[in-house]
């Protein structure tokens, strides 16, 4: 009976030893698979995109006739500039890199839209997503300038046939307002709900040319310009990784404050896949 009973402790421990092992090499080989919502909450990992290997240097032939498309996009912000005005006429307007303000919630993701193979090379059309985030970036003197990083109607074009890891896409796309119609400021106007000027401003009359722009608030769309170079190809999961540059307006604030051209620079991801 005790052999038994020793033997049975010694399977057990042997037991748990090899799963133990097992379990150890799958959780290296998922990486971070298994996380948890408690392990990313707060965190900010949500808002980076997904990565493929170093060593996916492959390529995607593409057939003229066959339907695409480019899902799972991500865009994750890593740089922020703001173009600011030269001091005197002998300097040219620079980008300045600022500071994000916005808090985990910068990146675009799950944008999709068909591709389609020309005889002129790649053409992309944006049809959807998580495809706008508003984000506010601080500049060095203390100027925030808030914007709307957007994809929407993002129409790009690409030369060749195939993805591969020098494949560009560049094009425009639209930028929404940051404000929208309901939005009131802090003296009460507003696009349809609130006053149409200021109250304690009614000296000066509605209709001051000085206040126009603050009295008569208007829904302005911008438009953009972006550039996404693949850097790497995993040909068997159709993914691909690169980075990305775009340039577009900052926010008018409905038509009362002048925009500045922002340049948003960072990392990209999507996968292929046949319509």
């Amino acid at each position: 009976m005790r052999i038994r009973s020793l033997l049975a402790v010694v399977l057990a421990l042997c037991l748990t030893f090899f799963t133990t092992a097992c379990s150890g090499g799958n959780d290296a080989n998922r990486g971070e698979s298994n996380v948890t919502y408690d392990d990313i909450r707060n965190t900010g990992k949500a808002n980076d995109c997904p990565t493929i290997g170093d060593a996916a240097r492959g390529s995607i032939p593409l057939t003229a006739g066959q339907k695409y498309e480019l899902r799972g996009i991500c865009m994750h912000p890593v740089q922020v500039y703001a173009k600011e005005e030269p001091k005197n006429i002998r300097q040219q307007a620079e980008f300045v890199e600022g500071k994000i303000l916005t808090r985990y919630t910068s990146s675009l993701d799950e944008v999709y839209g068909d591709l389609t193979v020309t005889e002129s090379g790649l053409q992309f059309q944006e049809k959807g997503g998580i495809d706008f985030q508003p984000i506010t970036v601080l500049v060095p003197g203390g100027e925030e300038f808030p914007f709307s990083f957007s994809s929407k109607s993002l129409s790009a074009t690409a030369d060749g046939s195939a993805i591969t890891t020098s494949t560009d896409f560049e094009g425009t796309y639209r930028t929404p307002s940051y404000r929208t119609s309901n939005f009131i400021d802090p003296k009460g106007r507003a696009l349809t709900t609130g006053v149409q000027y200021a109250q304690g401003l009614i000296a000066l009359g509605g209709d001051e040319k000085d206040l126009e722009k603050d009295n008569n608030k208007r829904y302005i769309d911008g438009v953009g310009t972006m550039s996404m170079s693949i850097t790497k190809v995993d040909p068997e999961t159709g993914e691909f990784a690169g980075v990305f540059t775009a340039i577009q307006p900052s926010d008018s604030d409905m038509g009362g404050r002048e925009v500045v051209d922002i340049k948003v620079v960072g990392e990209l991801y999507g996968r292929l896949e046949e319509a």
